[in-house]
């Protein structure tokens, strides 16, 4: 297991690169909507100035969360499924309660991990209100 650690903004680069990869290589089914050079902008303007965001080893995974939201947890293709999303998301789980997030309704894969660490469903929408048009779903957890 990779050691996890506090990103920094030295790794605003690496970290959207794993989000345009990972979006690619899972999620096909959804348009591409950005750049390259504004997935940098966004991650650094926005995400890394608005979250805490966190990484697992030589960037493998990151997640970015903040008072009440898991905003993005990604874990590259080849390392889904060893104990990186997991390990990144109790870090977000640890700091704050309870936490909400999104995910499509045709990632199956999130939607099964998402259940798995004691998320619930609490809505579901047409995905009327998403940039990507998408199907999704809102989840939810609290510590018990």
């Amino acid at each position: 297991m990779p050691a996890i650690r506090q990103a920094d903004d030295g790794d605003i680069v690496p970290v959207a690169r794993l989000f345009r990869a990972v979006w690619a290589a899972r999620l096909p089914y959804l348009p591409v909507l950005h750049t390259p050079e504004e997935d940098l902008a966004f991650f650094r303007d926005r995400v890394f100035r608005e979250c805490d965001v966190w990484i697992a080893g030589a960037i493998e995974g990151f997640i970015a969360f903040r008072a009440g939201w898991v905003d993005h947890l990604y874990v590259a293709p080849e390392r889904q499924r060893t104990g990186i999303g997991s390990a990144l998301l109790e870090q977000a789980m640890r700091t704050h309660s309870p936490l909400r997030l999104w995910t499509f309704q045709k990632n199956v894969g999130a939607i099964r991990f998402y259940l798995s660490h004691g998320f619930r469903e609490i809505e579901r929408t047409d995905g009327g209100g998403n940039e990507e048009r998408e199907p999704d779903i809102l989840f939810e957890w609290s510590r018990g």
